[in-house]
């Protein structure tokens, strides 16, 4: 089996990966990535899901891939640019809502228990306001973050604030995670 043959890519991505490179915008989610939230979203019919980075849209449109009619995606990204290109491909799918906000002050106010899935993809999320992320996800939803092997794109010390991230996963009681080496570096957590 090779993971990176015959992968059908949602329609609108080529688009979104032609605007991406004419952005040299690098932080995209790779294919695998890609493939892996199709997948999750799938499992969650007439689901809430919640994007917190839609970047160009790249991820964004690998979960609509994956979300049946009914389920609706919320998508958070603070840099204007970006959003743009996301908005420009994917804004006339009525399921996805894209919020130009700081994810952090977006977190902060969200409702408790209301998302099936949350794709932390920024650093609010993830690296920051993990509590109130992890507080809007519902009991059995899932919590997703990549990137979490060393990317090229990394500052520096960056390497040391994944490695806490992970330790602080590996240690809520709130979360059943499991650690894939593979792709960028995967988790995903089930909250308990």
């Amino acid at each position: 089996m090779n993971d990176a043959e015959n992968i059908r890519l949602p329609p609108r991505l080529p688009q979104i990966m032609s605007e991406t490179a004419r952005l040299n915008f690098t932080m995209a989610s790779d294919l695998l990535t890609g493939c892996l939230l199709r997948a999750l979203s799938a499992t969650k019919p007439t689901g809430k899901l919640l994007e917190l980075g839609a970047g160009t849209g790249m991820a964004t449109a690998w979960m609509l891939d994956g979300m049946d009619a009914e389920a609706r995606l919320v998508s958070v990204e603070m840099d204007e640019t970006v959003l743009e290109v996301a908005k420009k491909c994917l804004g006339d799918d009525l399921r996805v809502t894209f919020v130009h906000a700081d994810g952090g002050e977006w977190l902060q106010s969200a409702e408790p228990d209301q998302f099936d899935l949350i794709f932390a993809d920024s650093w609010p999320g993830k690296y920051t306001h993990l509590d109130e992320a992890l507080r809007s996800l519902k009991r059995g939803g899932l919590y997703v973050v990549d990137d979490m092997l060393p990317q090229p794109n990394w500052p520096d010390g960056h390497a040391q604030r994944a490695d806490e991230l992970i330790s602080t996963l590996e240690n809520r009681d709130d979360l059943m995670i499991t650690k894939l080496n593979w792709s960028t570096g995967i988790i995903i957590g089930a909250k308990a």
